[in-house]
C-alpha cells in the first residue's frame, strides 16, 4: 500500500483555511492516485469560488483534447456582473505532457479569473507545474496509509453514534481495499444495514460488504471476454497499484477460464444452471454469467488460455518471465483470441 504523502495533513490544513477565510490563490492544482480526495478537494474549491457548476462564469474543461487557447480566452473573458470567473480543468493530462501555452499564461494570468485543475499525474519538471507551483497552491492527494484509513473509518463511523473495533476496522479494510471511494460506499451501506445497532461487528461487514478483489476480478473477466483490453489493463494496474500480487491475480484468472470451461462443457451437454452451481460450488445467479463468458470462446480456445496461464506461470518460476509482464501478456493474448462459435 502506497504511503500518504507526509506533507498532506499540512496542505489539506492551508486549503481549508483558505476556503474558510475567502483568500484564494488564483491557480489550484489537486492531484494524485486517490481519487476519493482529488473530487472531495476539487468540489470544496468549486463550491467555495464559483458556488456551483450551473454558474454563468464557471467553465470546465475535461479530457486530453482539450484546446488551451480556449480557455486562454475563457480567462480573458471578463465575468459577467461579478468579480470572479472560475475554471476548472480536469484529466487534461497538461501536467503530464507538458503545455507551453498555459505554462505562459499562468504566470501571469487575468485578475479576475482563478484556476482548478485536477488531475491524476503530474510530472514537476514540466513548465506549467513549475509556474502554478510558483505563484499558486498545488496538493498531492496519494492513496491513504493503513492508520489513517482505519482512524478516517472510525471518525465517519462515530459520527453516526456508532462504534466499531480495531479488529472490525482491520477487517473491513481486508475486504473492501483501500480505495476510499469504495470505503465510503460500503460504509453507507453499513451504517443503514446497522441503523437499529449501536456497534458494527465482522460479521455486519461480512454479510453487507462487497470483496473488492472479487469484483475486480469479475470486472477483468468480462472485460477480457468482450475483448476490451484496454479495460482489462487498467483494471490489472489496479490491482497492482493496490499491492496486490501478481502470481495472486493469475491465479484468479487461471480459476475464472477453468470454471468457464466447465460451465460450457455442462451446459453443452444440457446440464441446468442449478446442476451447473452445484457441481462448480457457484452462487445460482453466477452461473449464467460463466455461461455467456464461456460462449464468446470455442473449447480449444479456453484450453488454450489455461495452457497460457500455466506456461507464463511456469516460465516466471524457471527464471524466464518477470510476474507482472506475465500476467499482463496473458491477459492481452485471452482478450485478443478470435471468438468462434
Amino acid at each position: 500500500m502506497a504511503a500518504k504523502t507526509s506533507d498532506f495533513p499540512v496542505k489539506q490544513r492551508q486549503l481549508n483555511e483558505d476556503i474558510k477565510s475567502g483568500t484564494f490563490k488564483q491557480c489550484y492544482l489537486i492531484y494524485g492516485e486517490e481519487a476519493y480526495l482529488r473530487n472531495q478537494n476539487r468540489d470544496k474549491l468549486v463550491k467555495a469560488l464559483a458556488g456551483d457548476m450551473n454558474s454563468m462564469n464557471f467553465g470546465r474543461y475535461e479530457g486530453d483534447g482539450i484546446n488551451p487557447g480556449e480557455i486562454i480566452d475563457m480567462a480573458e473573458t471578463m465575468p459577467f456582473l461579478a468579480d470572479k470567473r472560475v475554471i476548472l480543468v480536469e484529466n487534461s493530462g497538461f501536467f503530464k505532457n507538458g503545455c507551453p501555452e498555459l505554462a505562459d499564461y499562468l504566470k501571469a494570468p487575468s485578475e479576475t479569473t482563478y484556476f482548478i485543475f485536477a488531475e491524476k499525474e503530474v510530472d514537476k519538471r514540466k513548465d506549467i507545474y513549475k509556474a502554478l507551483a510558483k505563484t499558486g497552491f498545488e496538493m498531492s492527494c496519494d492513496e491513504q496509509d493503513e492508520n489513517t484509513l482505519k482512524t478516517w473509518i472510525a471518525g465517519k463511523v462515530r459520527s453516526e453514534g456508532k462504534t466499531i473495533s480495531p479488529r472490525a476496522l482491520a477487517f473491513m479494510l481486508e475486504r473492501v481495499g483501500t480505495d476510499m471511494s469504495n470505503i465510503s460506499t460500503e460504509l453507507e451501506k453499513l451504517i443503514c444495514y446497522c441503523m437499529d445497532k449501536n456497534e458494527i461487528t465482522e460479521a455486519d461487514i461480512e454479510a453487507v460488504c462487497a470483496n473488492w478483489l472479487t469484483n475486480r476480478i469479475f470486472a477483468m473477466t468480462d472485460a477480457i471476454a468482450s475483448q476490451n483490453q484496454k479495460r482489462a489493463i487498467d483494471l490489472y494496474y489496479d490491482l497492482l497499484a493496490l499491492k496486490e500480487p501478481p502470481a495472486k491475480i493469475l491465479a484468479l484468472i487461471t480459476r475464472q477460464f477453468n470454471l468457464m470451461l466447465q460451465a460450457k462443457e455442462m451446459s453443452s451437454n444440457h446440464r441446468d444452471n442449478a446442476t451447473i452451481a452445484s457441481a462448480l460450488k457457484l452462487a445460482p445467479f453466477l452461473v449464467s454469467k460463466y455461461v455467456g463468458w464461456a460462449r464468446d470462446y470455442s473449447f480449444d480456445e479456453l484450453k488454450d488460455a489455461l495452457e497460457m496461464c500455466a506456461a507464463n506461470d511456469e516460465a516466471v518460476k524457471t527464471g524466464k518471465l518477470d510476474y507482472v509482464i506475465s500476467v499482463e501478456m496473458v491477459i492481452i493474448k485471452c482478450a485478443s483470441l478470435r471468438k468462434s462459435r
